[in-house]
């Protein structure tokens, strides 16, 4: 329909004027539902949501007015703008209420546009969301790949593309580095006077800094973390705490009462940030996210402290070149590989982290497979690690051993949808449990007590839920790989004398899955030692680990 002038005038004066509620109501009574363009559709759908974007059912409205703007007009400015309100009115919803979204619907409607779309930033930015609630790694690439490649992407999407390939194996690790050039010359450096001079004033302590957005309650971070906070030499070491959160909550506050001094820069450009953290005169900064999480990687390019250091949270060179150094461990980067890192390789010498541990009660669980009389696997990683290729594997080993099941649970919440239907092609689904994430931690570390065996996802291995799955005693069976973040399985379970559960390559994972069923005694065995030994391990003696960590940071403070 041609909107009437008058009603065309009265609704973009309502609407400047923020009187929403108004503008829906002339709308609905002004124009009949069939008649609406769908620029009138998306301004509906659009005065519905501001102020009410937790309200289920105004979602719902507002998708039915998005997805009917679309299908009126999808090739032309106002039915584009529509397929974006789609989307992300539809991960709204689905975040709100975990309600069923048709997914494929909304990815079907991109692909009828997608000619369209080639360089509009804000429909492949929504279909990134869309493909992060389904774990699809290899479409979360596409998207990124084609918003970097418009030249209109932010530092958060150049750091989101790298620590995406860490998930697949299209890359090697020569191409982390190359790519890791590109991402620096890509970030902003400003100009130096703009900003506060650092300087190389030795006060007698180390004035050493950690940079954070993850220190809350439940995050993998804090178990890590907790190690060498808890154990440090305040005669030595001056520490601070830098937050990039916002969400403070007790374990917060905790951390921060292990410490000299903590800030949050959060609510800080870049500029300002740098400056906040330059006047603290650190010696050294450790990063605990480098392209993960909020992270605030162009702090790092433009160095904030003398010294920089990568730790815990991405497992990978960053290619930064004010990146200075990286910890690892002899079982992640070996010698011969130094040179594709561009950071310089801080060797501990055993493991390059170390797991606080619980404040449960430790006891030995027996192997389910005694009562059950059949094997259960399972894998707590992120969902985004358990690839199509990894599904491949799991299902042929769950093919091979009778009345087998597999127990899926993400640490993250996700929609698995797509990976049930992977399953089911593979004609395994029946054996596939899944389970939703549990927010109670209880609940959580006491399903370990169901599994027999723990199945290690690949290229992009666990951290936290091996150490929780070896903590109780239950084995993890890992793939040797090819970079630090596909070897960090390798390390926890050397550490433990475990190398009977590293396989050499998929057929041999299978093969040594399948062993496990085969010989229980063996499998009884594996778990008593592991129960018995852990604890004492490298994994989880923090004070060993905090002495290895300190000194080595007393080396970089001294090199």
């Amino acid at each position: 329909m041609v909107l009437d002038q008058n009603l065309k005038i009265q609704l973009q004066k309502l609407f400047k004027e923020k009187r929403y509620s108004e503008v829906i109501s002339l709308i609905l009574d002004e124009t009949k539902e069939e008649e609406r363009s769908a620029g009138l559709l998306n301004l509906l759908g659009v005065s519905r949501l501001i102020g009410n974007k937790k309200e289920p059912e105004i979602l719902r409205l507002a998708i039915k007015d998005f997805k009917i703007a679309f299908l009126k007009e999808k090739n032309t400015s106002n039915g584009l703008i529509a397929l974006g309100n789609l989307i992300s009115t539809s991960c709204l919803l689905y975040d709100l209420k975990n309600e069923e979204i048709n997914f494929e619907e909304i990815i079907s409607f991109f692909k009828e546009s997608e000619s369209l779309c080639e360089n509009l930033r804000e429909i492949h930015f929504g279909m990134i969301k869309i493909y992060r609630r389904l774990s699809d790694v290899k479409n979360i690439l596409f998207h990124l790949d084609k918003i970097i490649k418009s030249k209109n992407f932010t530092a958060k999407e150049l750091c989101a593309y790298a620590y995406r390939q860490c998930f697949s194996t299209n890359w090697q690790q020569i191409d982390f580095l190359k790519y890791g050039e590109f991402l620096d010359d890509s970030l902003t450096k400003y100009p130096e006077n703009k900003l506060y001079k650092l300087t190389n004033f030795k006060t007698g302590k180390i004035r050493l800094g950690f940079l954070s957005a993850d220190i809350t309650t439940g995050h993998s971070i804090t178990y890590f973390l907790k190690t060498v906070l808890q154990n440090y030499n305040k005669e030595e070491f001056e520490i601070y705490l830098i937050l990039n959160q916002k969400k403070e909550d007790q374990t917060t506050k905790y951390f921060k009462s292990l410490v000299d001094n903590s800030i949050n820069i959060i609510n800080d450009e870049n500029i300002k940030a740098i400056n906040i953290v330059r006047k603290l005169d650190l010696d050294i900064l450790v990063d605990l996210m480098g392209f993960t999480s909020s992270n605030r990687i162009e702090l790092l390019k433009n160095r904030v402290s003398y010294k920089q250091i990568l730790w815990l949270g991405y497992c990978n060179t960053t290619g930064i070149k004010n990146m200075d150094y990286i910890i690892s461990d002899p079982n992640l980067i070996f010698k011969n590989e130094k040179s594709l890192y561009s950071e310089k390789i801080i060797y501990l010498p055993n493991i390059w982290n170390c797991h606080s541990g619980f404040d449960i009660k430790r006891e030995e669980n027996k192997t389910p497979f005694i009562s059950n009389n059949f094997i259960t696997f399972g894998s707590f990683n992120n969902l985004d690690k358990v690839s199509d290729e990894v599904i491949e594997v799991w299902s042929k080993i769950l093919k091979r051993i009778k009345n087998s099941k597999l127990i899926i649970k993400s640490s993250l919440k996700k929609n698995y949808e797509r990976h049930s239907k992977l399953f089911m092609e593979h004609g395994v689904h029946d054996s596939v449990i899944f389970n939703e994430r549990d927010e109670d931690f209880n609940n959580h570390i006491n399903l370990y007590k169901q599994v027999d065996v723990a199945l290690d996802t690949f290229p992009y291995n666990g951290v936290t839920t091996s150490f929780e799955a070896i903590w109780m005693g239950v084995p993890v069976l890992t793939m040797k790989g090819y970079n630090f973040n596909s070897r960090c399985g390798e390390s926890i379970n050397k550490n433990i004398k475990m190398e009977c559960m590293i396989a050499d390559d998929k057929q041999d994972y299978i093969n040594k899955a399948v062993g496990l069923f085969e010989n229980p005694d063996n499998l009884i065995k594996i778990r008593e030692k592991i129960f018995h030994n852990v604890v004492s391990s490298p994994l989880f003696d923090c004070n060993n680990f905090s002495d290895d960590f300190f000194n080595s940071i007393k080396h970089v403070y001294n090199g």
